[in-house]
Order: structure tokens, then sequence, then C-alpha cells
């Protein structure tokens, strides 16, 4: 009887050795991943550009703020000759070829013309 014990016993001590084996290598395996998203954020923090100092910084131009301009501009009309234009044949868009028109009056909805599709207006007609 007591050789039987002795081998539970061992038995025993086996299991709890390799328990306390594979708590220790999940410790380890878990300090690991720690360390290496410590490293890893460090080391894109260090290499993301640097923030600009103050004297890097933007100024305000000598004549105060930039404001907004609004006006009308006319554009540049598409040659109709019959040939095929290519984009990089055509002047620039926006207001790189257009000229300011000369009446700076908005357009406005004709009557009658709904304003805008699927808004269930009649329509022109």
């Amino acid at each position: 009887m007591n050789s039987a014990w002795m081998e539970t016993a061992d038995l025993a001590a086996g299991r709890g050795a390799l328990g306390t084996g594979l708590v220790v290598a999940g410790l380890v395996v878990l300090a690991l991943l720690i360390g290496m998203f410590v490293f890893g954020s460090r080391r894109v923090r260090n290499s993301t550009v640097r923030r600009p100092r103050p004297e890097e910084q933007p100024r305000m131009p000598e004549g105060g703020p930039v404001r907004e301009v609004r006006e009308h501009r006319e554009a540049d009309e598409v040659p109709r000759d019959g040939e095929r234009r290519l984009p990089h044949e055509l002047k620039g868009n926006g207001t790189v070829g257009s000229r300011t028109s000369a009446s700076q009056e908005r357009p406005r909805w004709d009557e009658g013309g709904s304003g805008g599709f699927g808004s269930g207006g009649p329509g022109r007609h």
C-alpha cells in the first residue's frame, strides 16, 4: 500500500509541476508581448516627424487675415471645331481660364422650374 501511495504522489507532483510550468510559460509569453508593444510604440513615436518649434509656426500676413472674395466668373468656351481634345490641351479648370463676369448678380431659378431633381415640383413645361 505504501508503494501505491508513492506512485500517486509522484503522479500528482508531475501534474503540479506541469501546471506550474504552463503558468510560468504563459507569464513569459505575456511579458514578451507587453515588452514588444512598449518597444514598438516607442519606436513609432521616435520615428514620427517632430513637432514644429514656435518660430516655425505659420504667421498671420502683414495686412491681416485673408478674406474670402465672392465673385461670379465666366467660363471659357470649349472649341467646337470637331476635334477631340485631351485634358492637358484645355485651359485650366476653375478660375485659371475664366474671367470676372460683367454681372455680379447671383443666378436664380426660373419661375416655374423645380428646385432640384426629385423635389416634387412640377418642373418646366
